[in-house]
């Protein structure tokens, strides 16, 4: 197929209050500083309510709009995935349609991008519309995984970002299931810049990350580009056999002395929290373990069921 300017690709997921909003701005922008050569993907992830019906007219009234129907819910991150597989742009705008992240700030990122950039990444400097306790995890989250990661992931970013051609065929032959996008380009360096901006509250609907998805998420983070969850159960194996060999070395001087158990309180207690500690190693070592029996099957990321483009479809 030939290649547009820019493909703007945007997982939806319970989107019908505001997908026309969304094709509203995207539109007005791209067709204000891009003109005609772009594309604006929708990817409906499994959505329960109208927003695969919406999509579907919103394509069949606009020739730029290829609408995407994935079989079922995979997740945002292969929704993403399945975008970026399919998109033509020689540029390529990540948004998501909840629209926290204005679209508007197309025409100064591409700007950046052309002062020579591969990536040029949304980093936020404030966050309207959101809880405390999101904006305190999020916070948390990425201070933690920068420690934990062997790679620089900025802080306070999104999958908001703009990158070229060339980062996208990188990211398209990387096959894991386990997708952390945001850590992936970071992986790959290249030149990136930050662009700062200011998250705006959502323009309709409710979080998609709810606290279950948003846990999973950071296990997936670390696992994805980091061992040292794994180190660290070592070393806590370690330490604890070596003060298993400390403790064996006073009941054995306490016996040659002639000192009595008196209670099985302590003892109890001490096999109580051995026992977790093992069960914690194992439960890191099985989360991986986990994860390489899912890419050892080899299963596509994603199956797309049907895409709407130009009044017409294919499944």
């Amino acid at each position: 197929m030939d290649h547009v300017t820019l493909s703007v690709i945007v997982p939806c997921y319970n989107e019908e209050r505001g997908i026309h909003e969304l094709h509203y701005r995207v539109t007005r922008v791209c067709q204000a500083h891009i003109g005609d050569s772009y594309e604006l993907l929708l990817i409906n992830d499994g959505s329960r309510d109208t927003t695969w019906q919406l999509m579907k007219e919103i394509a069949g009234l606009d020739h730029h709009v290829v609408a995407i129907n994935l079989s079922r819910n995979f997740g945002h991150q292969l929704a993403l995935s399945a975008g970026l597989q399919l998109c033509r742009g020689e540029l390529i705008f990540m948004l998501d349609a909840d629209l926290q992240d204005p679209p508007e700030l197309l025409p100064d990122m591409v700007a950046r991008l052309n002062e020579g950039f591969d990536v040029v990444y949304g980093q936020r400097i404030k966050r309207e519309g959101e809880t405390l306790f999101k904006k305190a995890s999020a916070f948390a989250f990425y201070r933690l995984l920068n420690k934990l990661v062997d790679i620089d992931i900025p802080p306070d970013t999104g999958d908001f970002r703009l990158i070229n051609r060339r980062v996208v065929d990188i990211l398209n032959k990387m096959p894991e299931h386990y997708r952390f996008i945001r850590g992936m380009v970071s992986w790959i360096g290249l030149r990136q810049t930050a662009f700062p901006y200011e998250r705006a509250a959502r323009f309709a609907g409710e979080s998609k990350y709810p606290i279950r998805k948003m846990l999973r998420f950071s296990m997936d983070a670390i696992t994805s580009f980091s061992v040292r969850p794994l180190r660290l159960a070592s070393y806590i194996g370690i330490l604890f056999g070596v003060c298993a060999f400390f403790l064996l070395l006073y009941i054995i001087i306490n016996y040659f002395l002639g000192y009595s158990v008196k209670g099985w309180t302590s003892l109890v207690v001490l096999i109580l929290f051995l026992g977790g500690i093992q069960l914690i190693v194992a439960g890191v070592m099985g989360e991986y373990l986990g994860r390489l029996y899912i890419e050892a099957k080899g299963r596509p990321m994603f199956v797309i069921q049907e895409i709407i483009s130009n009044s017409t479809s294919q499944s």
